[in-house]
């Protein structure tokens, strides 16, 4: 989203007011520090459904201090929160300040590879764990966005729907994942300029779907995603694991 008028789309009518945009804050973590936690983890993912690329996980640890805002129109600030609402400058541009403001972050991933072997769920909890072992403190609770905790033992888990929009720490890392893993697709799309991955990042776009029609999947496709089934041409490189084998083993069909 680019700056506008406040509460307009940029381009909208102005009888047609748009919902304030959601400002993460503490209220999350002050519970939980009120608990007991003093190193809590933001966690947040980027990548899970798209056909190329990784699945892409950033956790990030904050110092409890006021986040970064961004200087907008007028004596409007745009502040901090998950990074679907925020447009790509934006995004850009707090992924410049947060590294030096948080305490600490990481990144984790899983490449297509490993995705088709393990699947998506195994992939991602993966990914998260490699994030969390890259900080240089050991988390006492992470924070995960969304109903359903992935991670598991060992770790200490709070699920918060919507808790990218709500907490600091989930924003700031979604923020990361979303700009780091756009800066891997657009490193991959030199590779590979027919597909536009500096634009799609990996998902369907027409751009996208008319080369791989075209030209079929590069070493960056995940070739179990069903995508394959609707190319006559590349079905038969469609990879699926065997439900009643050990986790990983492939069948190729």
């Amino acid at each position: 989203m680019t700056d506008a008028l406040p509460g307009l789309e940029p381009g909208a009518d102005s009888a047609l007011p748009m919902p304030p945009r959601r400002v993460a804050g503490y209220e999350i973590e002050d519970e939980l520090r009120a608990a007991g936690a003093v190193h809590i983890a933001g966690v947040d993912e980027v990548g899970r459904g798209a056909w190329a690329g990784p699945v892409v996980v950033c956790a990030a640890v904050t110092a409890f201090g006021p986040p970064p805002e961004l200087p907008g129109r007028g004596e409007r600030t745009i502040k901090l929160t998950d990074s679907k609402l925020l447009g790509p400058a934006q995004r850009e541009a707090f992924a410049e300040v947060l590294p030096d403001w948080l305490t600490c972050h990481a990144y984790g991933a899983a490449e297509p590879e490993e995705i088709d072997e393990v699947g998506m769920t195994e992939a991602l909890r993966r990914a998260a764990c490699r994030a969390l072992e890259s900080l240089p403190l050991r988390p006492d609770l992470v924070l995960l966005d969304g109903a359903h905790d992935f991670l598991g033992r060992p770790w200490r888990v709070r699920c918060e729907v919507k808790a990218d929009q709500r907490s600091v720490s989930v924003a700031a890392a979604s923020v990361l994942a979303k700009v780091h893993r756009d800066r891997l697709m657009a490193e991959i799309g030199e590779e590979h300029p027919a597909y536009g991955f500096a634009a799609n990042a990996g998902y369907p776009s027409p751009v996208h779907q008319q080369a791989l029609a075209e030209t079929g999947p590069t070493p960056h496709h995940r070739l179990s995603w069903s995508y394959l089934d609707d190319l006559p041409q590349w079905r038969h490189l469609r990879k699926h694991r065997d439900p009643l084998a050990g986790s990983g083993q492939m069948t190729l069909l």
